[in-house]
């Protein structure tokens, strides 16, 4: 099978004047074949799809000019674009509410507020997890937060250590759903679709999930008081020995204030079209700053927060360049026009092509990162779907709700390891954290098909607002 290309666009007159080239089906599977191959041996993502681009390049076109003038040309294009500071502002928003103690504040109070409710403990780390979702966007900083704040706390009270990891673990998916997620920020700018509208449709689908969590806590407590050790010897534990000393109200409420202010103020902002989302995200850093000032925070904080997302967010930067140019090289080689015509062709339904492509991305979250899963797969992915008349939207959530559950895929389900890393402690195994995080991916899987059968979750709030 031959298929006839033109090559792509990439900014340069001799570039747009090289004549239309052929290649076979073979350019596809080796450009495939070979990035597969540089990730499953180790090659650092990014590494890998710069590789993988300048050769499939050169396969189609056999200039190193050509090669040369698409790379030049898509970095530029990359560093001028204003969309991609929105990662690293959103970021430092995050690590600025983080440094300033206000989720500490905020699960205390929660915790506090809901005595006498079975799993009071776990169903406060569900609902804190859902809160930090709104100002952090990244899932495994969610997990490494609440296992130091909750855990702690969930074992002086007997909690089974691996029902509370597996909250703690659970809940940190929340990270990547509830805007202003870090994937739902990807995802728009590798699909070019609206960031407000990609926010805006995973806030139902977050609060189904964090719902449907709080179920499971609360009928696992009800069911077996034991393993959130509601009872001891047969007698009630004595809750005001394990919480400690009562929080300083002020604080508790600053933090509840300011918090709320952040999140209505940013998201609001970005979804009446007050300010673009990367607007939306300077904002939204500004006020953190001010807000982790008023709570104590002082200079050396401010600079380790600058340091720790500029570590964070420049391998992510670099992936995005690198995906760019992905994208491009699948466009000129037509390796995305032939496999959505083999999946078109194949005979399979739909459902079937949808099943395979989840399936692909549970396999890939068990051994790399939400966002290198992404780069990967969605330039692919994104035009199959919309190709099998799937919406965009409601795939947009799909995708990242199955990214994230293949990050409680064992064996190597990144934020069962993330948690683990930040307890520190030798009693509980990382087999038994995945094993009470089962009941969370059920969950997630849950969630994916009914947005598959119910679109109008993930479309409501766009549709009504854009």
């Amino acid at each position: 099978m031959r298929l006839r290309i033109s090559p792509y666009d990439v900014g340069r007159n001799d570039v747009r004047r090289a004549p239309a080239v052929m290649f076979d089906v073979g350019t596809a599977t080796i450009i495939i074949v070979l990035l597969l191959v540089l990730v499953l041996l180790g090659v650092h993502v990014a590494i890998a799809l710069g590789m993988t681009s300048v050769v499939g390049i050169y396969l189609v076109t056999g200039k190193f000019r050509i090669v040369e003038a698409t790379l030049a040309s898509t970095s530029a294009e990359a560093l001028r674009d204003f969309t991609f500071a929105v990662i690293p502002l959103f970021m430092l928003m995050g690590e600025f509410i983080g440094r300033s103690g206000a989720i500490t504040d905020i699960y205390t109070a929660i915790n506090r507020g809901i005595r006498g409710l079975p799993g009071r403990l776990a169903v406060a780390t569900v609902l804190g997890n859902t809160i930090f979702s709104f100002v952090t966007g990244v899932s495994i900083a969610s997990a490494a937060a609440f296992s130091r704040i909750a855990y702690p706390e969930m074992k002086s009270f007997g909690y089974h250590r691996g029902f509370a990891l597996g909250a703690i673990a659970g809940s940190s998916c929340l990270g990547m759903l509830i805007p202003p997620s870090v994937l739902m920020i990807v995802w728009g700018i590798l699909t070019e679709q609206s960031i407000g509208r990609l926010f805006l449709a995973g806030v139902l689908p977050g609060i189904m999930l964090a719902s449907l969590f709080l179920l499971y806590v609360v009928g696992s407590a009800i069911m077996r008081p034991d393993i959130v050790g509601e009872t001891e010897a047969g007698e009630p534990v004595d809750v005001r020995a394990a919480s400690g000393p009562e929080p300083d109200a002020l604080q508790t409420i600053l933090s509840i204030i300011g918090m709320c202010a952040i999140i209505f103020s940013v998201l609001g902002g970005i979804w009446y079209g007050v300010f673009t989302p990367t607007e939306g995200a300077g904002a939204g850093a500004a006020l953190a700053l001010l807000f982790a000032v008023a709570k104590g925070m002082r200079w050396g904080g401010l600079l380790q927060a600058i340091f720790s997302v500029g570590q964070t967010a420049a391998p992510i930067l670099i992936l995005l360049l690198m995906a760019a140019l992905y994208s491009r090289t699948l466009a000129m080689t037509g390796v995305t026009t032939a496999i959505q015509d083999f999946f078109l062709n194949s005979g399979l339904e739909p459902w079937m092509i949808l099943v395979c492509m989840v399936l692909v991305w549970f396999l890939l979250g068990m051994v790399i990162d939400s966002i290198s899963i992404m780069l990967l797969t969605v330039p692919i992915f994104e035009p199959l779907a919309a190709a099998l008349g799937f919406d965009r939207i409601a795939f947009a959530i799909v995708g990242i709700l199955a990214i994230e559950a293949g990050l409680l895929t064992p064996p190597f389900g990144l934020l069962v390891y993330t948690v683990k890393a930040a307890i520190q402690d030798d009693d509980v195994s990382v087999k038994q954290i995945f094993i009470s995080s089962i009941p969370y991916w059920i969950i997630m899987l849950t969630g994916i098909v009914a947005i598959i059968i119910f679109p109008q979750i993930a479309n409501y709030l766009p549709d009504l607002l854009f």
